[in-house]
């Protein structure tokens, strides 16, 4: 059985206002009715006061009435006047100020809500009924990278299903090369044929649209800057071959993701490079290096007959959102490892 103390304990800090103004606003009724009933005078019945009551009794003539007490009412409207007239415009001074605190408060408990999602299943971390999805088992702790076991099937049936150590992709640059929108596609979705499952509900996952967009909140909060992430790729230097194993086979490249790439180049999740495909897709290379730097619109063209960003259809109706196709690198490399890539790819 649960005692009343408990029962307080559980109740939420609205409830519990919510439960002191009603018994408040209870108090004051009853206090209202018992002090009336105590100016009640012995002896006089019920109805008497309609002849006693002091609205029935003769009042000031007009010359009090147009007097101090007509100038004691003017000067407490102009006092109200006065307030309104230095009041408003100060509140509507602080009006940016509270917008800016409201909007860093929001974001600042979004990030919070989707730190707690980015968690490990098993965290010790206290979930306060937003629960752990797992993310950082896969992607690292810090959104740095990591690895997922995921098996491979096959429709040769002499090929035996198999499990791999997946490369999982940082995240802590996701948004250095996607659109929040496009991440939120992503999660949603998930990246079929990859360890990548489907998050959001829209996609057969657990996660609703709110969950997601924390998510992508905090995700903001643990990006490098572009100084960090360039500084980052300098390792490879102008490497044009370093350069695409470390941005571009992960896609390009059948087998890379868990350490058995086949053609490099030769087509993964995204299309087939080699044998020239990217000189015909792009008769002038500054189209390619402006491609790779920026990327494209989403249904915007881009080279010969290219199409920006795939997109995703649901039940049968148009595409609706878009799909995190190929990202944009411009953030995160420097113009002459972008130029260093492309040369590469059109020699593959």
């Amino acid at each position: 059985m649960t005692t009343a103390p408990a029962l307080l304990v559980a109740l939420t800090a609205q409830q519990r206002i919510g439960g002191l103004v009603v018994g408040l606003v209870l108090a004051g009724l009853a206090g209202y009715a018992f002090y009336h009933l105590r100016r009640q005078v012995p002896g006089i019945p019920p109805g008497a006061e309609i002849e006693l009551a002091p609205n029935r009794k003769p009042f000031v003539d007009d010359e009090a009435l147009e007097g101090p007490r007509l100038e004691r009412s003017q000067w407490g409207a102009l006092g109200c006047l006065v307030v309104i007239a230095i009041g408003l415009p100060l509140y509507w001074f602080n009006e940016p100020t509270r917008q800016a605190h409201a909007t860093f408060g929001f974001d600042k408990r979004a990030s919070y809500r989707g730190f707690l999602l980015f968690q490990p299943a098993d965290s010790p971390i206290p979930t306060h009924n937003v629960g752990h999805f797992g993310c950082a088992t896969c992607h690292g702790s810090a959104g740095q990278g990591g690895a997922a076991k995921f098996t491979i099937t096959s429709t040769d049936p002499n090929k035996p299903a198999r499990t791999v150590s997946w490369k999982a992709p940082p995240l802590n640059t996701v948004l250095l090369r996607y659109t929040p929108e496009a991440v939120k596609t992503i999660i949603t979705y998930g990246r079929a044929n990859t360890p990548m499952p489907p998050w959001g509900v829209a996609g057969g996952g657990a996660m609703n649209d709110q969950q997601v967009d924390d998510l992508v909140t905090y995700l903001k909060t643990i990006q490098l800057t572009p100084d960090q992430a360039r500084k980052q790729a300098a390792q490879d230097g102008l490497d044009g071959a370093r350069l695409f194993d470390a941005n571009c086979s992960r896609c390009h490249t059948l087998g890379w993701s868990y350490g058995e790439p086949a053609v490099v180049g030769g087509g993964a999740y995204g299309p087939n490079l080699t044998a020239g495909a990217e000189a015909r897709q792009f008769p002038d290379a500054k189209d390619q290096v402006d491609f790779i730097t920026n990327g494209v619109g989403f249904g915007k063209p881009y080279g010969t007959r290219g199409i920006g960003v795939t997109c995703i259809a649901v039940q049968n109706n148009p595409c609706t959102s878009p799909g995190g196709g190929m990202p944009f690198f411009g953030s995160m490399l420097s113009g002459d490892q972008i130029a260093a890539i492309v040369a590469y790819e059109r020699g593959l």
